[in-house]
């Protein structure tokens, strides 16, 4: 009997030495597992190798390690469909703008793709305190044109969402985007002629009260219509200036995304083409043989979204 008490006792020692190690070991587990936040979630994958030294170049890091946040992150093929191959190229930007921009992909609150209403360009605030723009069809989520391709990666202190492009808040007018690139000089020139008999066409591009949006022509495209120089467009006629930058003007905002095959009514109340098979083209019954392909898209404006095209649309 004595014999089988020590056992008991013995055993019942092992028995509690045994769970002692074992919850001193969960809590040595315990405080090794660190929260993964947002920024981890971006060092941890190779994916997000460019937008990772971006936001460690902006200064956001530790940001982006508080509160909670949805994030529509840009992966490296995103980065470099925009125009930037590396990281060196977005620390070629100063550190200022880099921020504002990634500041533009951050909402100050946990937001899953279930809870994105059903809807075109929808209206969401920024960690830029700037305005993105969400669609969400049954085709698909984008925002400011840019396709959601993964969703609802999760982080400790937010939600990611990938998109296939960076997007670039507007602090612009469409007309200030014209002035500011010698790409559409033309274009300048032959607004500022029309405007001489329509100065509802500098309100169109300038004012923030509509928005609108505009088929852009490079100067190419006005060249190879038989515009061979800016001059040529300020000796034009006004009124029937007028009437060509009015059709390639549609009302409201309009993405590559929000675009499907069919028919739009320009400013001009005249039909346009969407072809969006093959690529984004543009057509009016003066060149249908002939459509004018978007080489760039979805830049944003305060007032309104521009895509530029290679050829003038003739009505």
């Amino acid at each position: 009997m004595q014999k089988l008490n020590y056992l008991l006792l013995h055993t019942a020692k092992l028995v509690a030495m045994v769970f002692l190690i074992s919850i001193a070991g969960c809590k040595e587990a315990d405080q090794d597992v660190k929260p993964k936040t947002v920024t981890d979630v971006f060092h941890e994958n190779q994916e997000f190798s460019i937008l990772y030294e971006s936001i460690k170049y902006a200064g956001l890091g530790d940001a982006l390690r508080t509160s909670n946040l949805t994030v529509f992150a840009p992966n490296d093929s995103a980065f470099h469909a925009s125009g930037y191959a590396d990281a060196a190229a977005i620390k070629a930007l100063p550190a200022a703008a880099v921020r504002q921009i990634l500041e533009y992909h951050i909402m100050p609150t946990r937001i899953k793709s279930e809870e994105l209403g059903t809807g075109t360009n929808q209206e969401l605030p920024t960690m830029a305190n700037n305005k993105a723009f969400i669609t969400k069809t049954g085709s698909g989520t984008s925002i400011n044109g840019a396709r959601v391709i993964n969703r609802d990666l999760k982080a400790d202190n937010g939600i990611i969402h990938v998109i296939d492009r960076v997007i670039v808040p507007a602090n612009r007018s469409l007309m200030n985007i014209l002035q500011g690139n010698e790409e559409y000089s033309f274009l300048v020139a032959a607004v500022t002629r029309a405007a001489t008999s329509n100065p509802a066409i500098l309100t169109t591009l300038t004012s923030e009260a509509s928005s609108y949006t505009l088929f852009l022509p490079t100067n190419r495209a006005f060249m190879d219509a038989g515009f061979p120089t800016a001059a040529a467009l300020e000796a034009a006629g006004p009124t029937a200036l007028s009437s060509v930058i009015m059709y390639h003007i549609v009302p409201g905002r309009l993405f590559s995304t929000n675009l499907a095959t069919g028919s739009l009514t320009t400013a001009s109340n005249k039909q346009i083409r969407v072809e969006t098979t093959n690529g984004l083209r543009i057509s009016g019954p003066g060149n249908m043989g002939q459509p004018a392909n978007v080489t760039k898209a979805d830049i944003l404006a305060q007032n309104g979204v521009i895509h530029v095209i290679d050829r003038l649309l003739l009505p």
